[in-house]
């Protein structure tokens, strides 16, 4: 006779999963106290470097057109230092492996560190919602349950915390992107693969919300980029849903060869994405964008380290040939501060496939943007570094990814998403869209030529 599994038994097994509870009272009292809102810490550091947060940019920038192009509020700031190629040994503490591999490979690549200023800010509301994510949010598995609103885990306890943080950020609710993206040649050549404008939206982040209507759908990031070039793309179309429960995740392309709305089979890990003609793959979008269930998270911890922040120098240049470099951005349009990040590594798990067996990142404490992220390939080489730069946008109020991208280590070639120089409008935040806007219709409709 078979043994014969009881609800009892079901349940016990059910029990053993992992599940990660939210933090005790006491410590999510430290997001009032020693702690910023959104979870980062709130003084500074010991030799001064690093200041004390004291509510982040939320004032006007002179410059800002309401709707149109950034202003930059550190404009007349000069760099304290440049890290090069001859000094990058005295640094080397406060270094990626990627910008090492960077400052080694390319002479003309060097850091411009600037004064760091924790421009990190949201809305009140979003700093009540963060305060009841941390008692009420935890992980069943690998999906996030109970959180809306604000960062899940602003006290994190594993790698897969902070990683769900940064894809919960707080970014808007509403906006637009206008942008130009180019695929870098191992001879320096910047081609263009796309030039479109998109619509985003965050159910997560609709202020009228409750976690029990978010519950309903679990869709918390609506994307749709139409393009309008190069001239054998235009009119070409994506639109995506990405879900809590990133099995669910689900991507639509207009082919206007076909004249057809192909639903994508496998919008996530290391497939190539549509929306960057295939050069970068769905879980590189802004350093970091995929299914967390490819990977064992390890937490490292926090550190301080140089990285890309408060980039607005880079919206001033008019052009995109500006502020193009080889394999990366021109290094005299990108501003580095020193901040404290969280590091964070992911191994493949048993059982899954991934071109980028090992990567590591670099999420930023006050914000939870990853930044900086390295992928190391089968071989145990290191392959590619990805980087994302952020703007502080007090319309918002926030400190935000804008472009982002990555530098093949090994073949010399990159790629650069999201530049918005050489449009009239730099992430102008909208009203709420209808969600029809986001679906393969809506998108058959807009996309045909």
């Amino acid at each position: 006779m078979k043994p014969r599994l009881n609800i009892a038994m079901l349940a016990a097994l059910l029990a053993a999963l992992p599940a990660f509870a939210g933090v005790t009272p006491e410590e999510a009292a430290k997001l009032k106290a020693e702690l910023t809102p959104l979870g980062g810490e709130k003084a500074g550091n010991k030799d001064g470097s690093i200041p004390a947060w004291t509510g982040g940019h939320t004032t006007a920038i002179a410059g800002d057109k309401a709707g149109g192009r950034r202003g930059d509020p550190f404009k007349d700031e000069k760099p304290l230092y440049v890290v090069n190629a001859k000094n990058a040994e005295q640094y080397a503490a406060v270094l990626t492996d990627g910008t090492k591999a960077l400052l080694k490979k390319y002479p003309e690549f060097r850091l411009d560190v600037y004064p760091t200023h924790r421009t990190a800010a949201a809305p009140a509301w979003v700093y009540d919602n963060t305060f009841k994510n941390a008692t009420r949010a935890k992980l069943n598995g690998d999906i996030p349950a109970g959180a809306y609103g604000g960062i899940p885990f602003p006290l994190p306890k594993t790698g897969a915390e902070v990683m769900w943080n940064h894809m919960l950020r707080w970014r808007g609710t509403s906006w637009q992107f206008h942008v130009n993206q180019y695929q870098l040649t191992a001879d320096g050549k910047a081609v263009l693969t796309t030039s479109g404008i998109g619509d985003q939206q965050m159910p997560y982040y609709l202020q009228d919300g409750t976690p029990e209507q978010f519950a309903k759908s679990n869709e918390f990031w609506l994307l749709r980029l139409i393009n309008s070039g190069p001239p054998i793309r235009a009119g070409e179309a994506i639109v995506g849903r990405t879900n809590i429960d990133t099995s669910k995740d689900q991507a639509w392309v207009y082919l206007t060869g076909q004249r057809r709305v192909r639903k994508l089979p496998n919008p996530c890990c290391d497939t190539p994405t549509p929306s960057t003609a295939g050069v970068m793959s769905f879980d590189e979008i802004e350093t970091w964008n995929g299914r967390t269930d490819r990977f064992d998270w390890k937490l490292i911890g926090k550190q301080e380290m140089l990285i890309p922040y408060n980039g607005n120098k880079l919206l001033q240049p008019k052009t995109d040939a500006e502020v193009m470099g080889k394999a990366y951005l021109n290094p005299d349009h990108v501003r580095w501060e020193r901040h404290r990040v969280w590091v964070v590594e992911a191994t493949l798990r048993a059982g899954q496939r991934h071109q980028a067996p090992k990567s590591r990142y670099y999420c930023d404490e006050d914000t939870w943007n990853c930044v900086l992220g390295d992928r190391w390939d089968a071989n145990g080489q290191l392959w590619k570094t990805l980087w994302s730069q952020t703007f502080v946008a007090p319309d918002l109020p926030g400190t935000v990814i804008g472009a982002f991208g990555f530098a093949d280590l090994i073949s010399g070639t990159g790629f650069v998403g999201n530049l918005y120089n050489a449009k009239a409008a730099q992430y102008p935040l909208k009203p709420r869209y209808q969600d029809s806007v986001f679906t393969p219709d809506a998108m058959a409709g807009e996309g045909a030529r």
